[in-house]
């Protein structure tokens, strides 16, 4: 077996030889994606060099003393194992090789500084993230220097931080080997890391974590970087939160790296510009594509590009129905420097940033380092300026982490939410607000800190109770108002489906296919069907709206058929080839006018098979289908052919529902009523259109043009109210409206509503609010009666 490979010439399928971190490097840099070049110093070098030198009888004596229930023991052996790798030299035959493969390296790239990166066999695996826990040297120069590195690396496969998190994941710690990635230095300007999927939620949101200078800064939790949310199905930054930076690790010429101050002109600036926040999820989305799941992504930047030096599977994300997972699609609370202590367990004492969820108290412990852990008893809450990969054994006994420092890609952050310990970072000041001894509690999920416990014995009384037998029931919230108004609830990715059901609601809603596509398909359809995957497609269609039509069987599931703009589906792998380039697009190619095109029908076929197939090989008739974007009845009936050829016939059993997002599905509503059985006001659109007024303007935003309060967007409401149920046809309305605005929702109940959908967070409290109307309407109606009489 070879001692050295190129980066290049590795993938997944080498991982016993090259390890979890290059082995998915290679197959990035397959991708075509921008990666630094390097060489894998392989396991079977490592492997070679125990078995020669006294390392292959010092390991396992030194493993046979481990004693994981006492800190001590742990230290001692990693201790004594570290130093017999540092201490002992290569054998001769090895080090020729090694020294003559760096320097190829060095003389083919014009290498003059290294990263020297440790690459474990059971490291960036589907089970396990061993972030933060293996060595990494920066700007290393000279070969040397490099063959010392490779020796430390190796010895880091021993550290206590690593001892004891092997035993908790199941990890022999003889049968695990390591291999060293070398890679050409990037001068980095700025810095951070990607998940492709919100590690908290499973939603699908990019996050992105950006500093100055190297990146050992963020995930060491020294500077809480910026924060920046890309919505995963349009591709827009939907949230910033831009952190000051006083502090940059940068390069020493002779070697290493060193702390620097930051120019007080950058210190308060946003440090990734939009175009290349952008850019990178680009980048990032073709790397979920390739391994379709969540990965966890590291990234560089010098003065002119853009490089990823690190991709793995997100290990973290919570299982449906997992307890106290954070609202879908909330970004985190700004952190806030903590001010006055206060007594009201209402009112936090301190904010920060969610970064591992769950609601926890007890007493509070401070630690300023790794050598003051063993203070920490179990069921502690470890209050610390930041955590280190030395404070590993700590952080799993704790009940819970607050750091000063950090963000959610930080060491704290990564490693909390892999041990399942609510975590919060970012609060600048958790170390001088909270003294030690203090009984506090901790939300992990909102990341906020309250004096005392009452925060948590109401958080366990206002906790919905489990619905008997784990089965989805409507009626399994105990003291949820009925309301004649259905209630259903909007879904958005499968992965929710089964927490979603245990709401006490009548169905779901909105259950947009998009988002099937962009967390299940990662491509663009056409692309597919071109490469002949059609079969594929529908596959993995039918598997995510079958998850959701199985958690809510048998409440009906309204499926809305894909309503990418053609902007959002160019940005998906494999769609500049079919996305025309379109100057406005919210009112361009999308909705209905892409099904009867030829360009697309045979996706939208591929979605009505999808849909048929939940029907009738999974048995599950409560998937029903709406329609975005109808702007004609004649495309209607052109649709509705397309969908009796797939079966998918109008009865009794299988309902078709149109969005009403266009101002003609208005004003002829009663035409459009003898096409379907029922209406969903798609209030964004239909205010949008009716107003005039494009709902991407900050401008008009701001100016308060973009309201769906509007007297004419409510009038529009109305003629929509009277034209459908003139014809016996039903009218929804899905979005956040009713929940944000009472006086909207009395309006939609006063006129006759027949059911509104809503995010999951906001369904109890809105359902009750809602009530409340219906309850005062019934008194005005008899007040007026009695009048009357």
């Amino acid at each position: 077996m070879p001692f050295v490979l190129n980066l290049a010439d590795v993938s997944d399928s080498d991982l016993p030889l090259v390890g979890g971190k290059a082995g998915k490097l290679g197959e990035v840099v397959r991708q075509g994606l921008p990666v630094p070049p390097g060489i894998v110093i392989t396991t079977e070098t490592y492997q070679a060099f125990v078995n020669a030198t006294v390392l292959r009888v010092e390991i396992p004596n030194a493993l046979s003393t481990l004693d994981l229930e006492r800190p001590e023991s742990v230290d001692a052996v990693a201790r004594r194992i570290r130093t017999a790798f540092e201490a002992t030299e290569f054998p001769p035959e090895i080090r020729t090789v090694l020294e003559e493969a760096i320097e190829q390296y060095q003389r083919e790239h014009d290498v003059r500084f290294s990263a020297v990166r440790s690459s474990a066999t059971a490291e960036d695996l589907e089970g396990a993230s061993f972030a933060g826990l293996q060595e990494t040297y920066l700007n290393v120069r000279g070969i040397d220097p490099i063959l010392a590195a490779i020796r430390r690396c190796w010895g880091s496969l021993f550290t206590a931080r690593v001892l004891v998190y092997r035993a908790r994941m199941g990890f022999d710690h003889i049968e695990v080997r390591l291999a060293v990635l070398i890679q050409k230095m990037v001068d980095s300007v700025v810095s951070g890391i990607l998940f492709t999927r919100d590690p908290n939620t499973g939603e699908n949101h990019m996050i992105i974590e950006a500093g100055w200078g190297l990146g050992e800064a963020i995930v060491g939790g020294e500077v809480t970087p910026d924060h920046y949310v890309v919505d995963g199905a349009t591709q827009r930054i939907v949230h910033k939160q831009i952190s000051e930076q006083s502090m940059r690790l940068v390069r020493v010429e002779e070697g290493g790296n060193r702390k620097d101050t930051v120019p007080l002109a950058d210190q308060n600036r946003q440090k990734l510009p939009d175009e290349k926040i952008l850019k990178l999820a680009s980048l990032a989305r073709v790397i979920e594509s390739h391994y379709r799941r969540p990965m966890d992504v590291e990234w560089c930047a010098d003065a002119k590009s853009l490089y990823i030096v690190q991709a793995r599977p997100v290990t973290t994300i919570p299982a449906p129905g997992a307890p106290n997972t954070p609202s879908p699609g909330a970004p985190a609370p700004a952190p806030t420097p903590a001010t006055a202590r206060s007594e009201t367990a209402e009112v936090p004492i301190l904010r920060g940033m969610g970064a591992s969820p769950g609601v926890v108290g007890g007493k509070t412990r401070l630690l300023l380092n790794a050598a003051e852990m063993t203070k920490l008893k179990t069921g502690e809450i470890l209050v610390t300026t930041m955590t280190t990969p030395d404070m590993v054994p700590a952080m799993a006994q704790a009940a819970g982490i607050i750091t000063d420092e950090g963000g959610m890609t930080c060491h704290a952050a990564i490693v909390s939410r892999e041990l399942g310990v609510p975590c919060i970072v970012g609060t600048r000041g958790a170390t001088k607000t909270i003294h030690e001894g203090d009984t506090i509690t901790m939300d992990g999920k909102t990341g906020m800190v309250f004096a005392g416990l009452g925060h948590l014995e109401r958080t366990k009384a206002d906790a919905p109770p489990a619905v008997a037998g784990g089965s989805p029931n409507a009626d399994g919230h105990h003291g949820a108002p009925v309301t004649a108004t259905k209630i259903y609830v909007n879904v958005g990715v499968p992965e929710k489906a089964a927490e979603y059901a245990r709401l006490p609601v009548q169905g779901v809603g909105l259950l947009r296919i998009e988002f099937i596509f962009t967390a299940h398909v990662r491509e663009h359809p056409m692309a597919l069907i071109k490469q002949g995957k059609g079969a594929e497609l529908v596959q993995r269609l039918a598997d995510g709206v079958g998850k959701v039509c199985q958690a809510f069987y048998p409440r009906p599931v309204i499926i809305r058929t894909s309503d990418f703009k053609t902007n959002e589906y160019r940005g998906m792998p494999g769609g500049q080839e079919f996305e025309p380039s379109e100057e406005n697009p919210m009112i361009g190619w999308r909705g209905c006018s892409r099904y009867i095109s030829p360009m697309y029908k045979p996706a939208f076929l591929c979605e009505l098979e999808a849909i048929q197939r939940v029907r009738t090989e999974q048995g599950l008739k409560n998937a029903m289908v709406m329609l975005p974007f109808v702007r004609n009845t004649w495309e209607l009936e052109q649709i509705t052919e397309m969908m009796r050829e797939k079966g998918l016939r109008r009865t009794r059993d299988f309902q078709l529902y149109l969005m009403a997002e266009v101002p003609s599905t208005v004003l002829l509503a009663r035409e459009f009523s003898k096409l379907c059985d029922g209406f969903s006001i798609g209030s964004n659109d239909l205010t949008q259109l009716v107003l005039g007024a494009d709902r991407d303007s900050e401008t008009l935003g701001r100016m308060g043009y973009f309201d769906e309060r509007d007297p004419a967007v409510q009038r529009a409401i109305e003629l929509l109210l009277e034209g459908a149920h003139a014809e016996g046809r039903t009218v929804g309305i899905c979005g956040q409206g009713p929940s944000v605005y009472p006086e909207f929702a009395e309006f939609l109940v006063r006129h006759g509503i027949d059911s509104i959908s809503l995010n999951a967070d906001t369904v109890l409290t809105t359902m009750r609010s809602i009530a409340s109307v219906e309850q005062r309407l019934k008194l005005d109606e008899v007040r007026h009666r009695r009048s009357a009489g």
